[in-house]
């Protein structure tokens, strides 16, 4: 092993002893979206089509009179999307703790970046 790559397994280890919880998560979970060619969703913009991959952070029923709503955070490490499902009640498998990638058009709602009636495919349970 060289000097450098001592240096950086050293790094390494520091940085896991130091590190929270949730920067190694975000950390893992930014690994694991490149791995399935997710883009970063902190570098999704309005009006492109992406492919992101993540954990769903929350799902959540909105009743409305004219057109109910089914949404979903999806965390990729670095940004979430919101996954919005019109007309929607229920979708089996969509539910909090899920992996799974989505594409679709971002579009930008309340400042927050969304994707509408995302073409989706569940992860395998880890």
């Amino acid at each position: 092993m060289t000097t450098d790559e001592s240096r950086g397994s050293l790094r390494r280890i520091l940085h896991r002893l130091t590190a929270s919880e949730a920067e190694i998560e975000a950390q893992e979970l930014q690994r694991e979206s490149a791995e399935c060619g997710g883009v970063p969703a902190l570098e999704c913009f309005r009006g492109q089509v992406v492919s992101v991959s993540g954990r769903l952070r929350t799902v959540v029923y909105t009743p409305r009179t004219n057109l109910p709503t089914l949404e979903a955070d999806l965390y990729d490490g670095s940004d979430v999307v919101t996954l919005v499902w019109l007309g929607r009640r229920h979708i089996a498998g969509i539910e909090p703790g899920r992996h799974l990638t989505a594409r679709g058009r971002i579009a930008v709602r309340d400042e927050r970046k969304v994707i509408y009636n995302p073409y989706y495919e569940l992860d395998l349970p880890k």
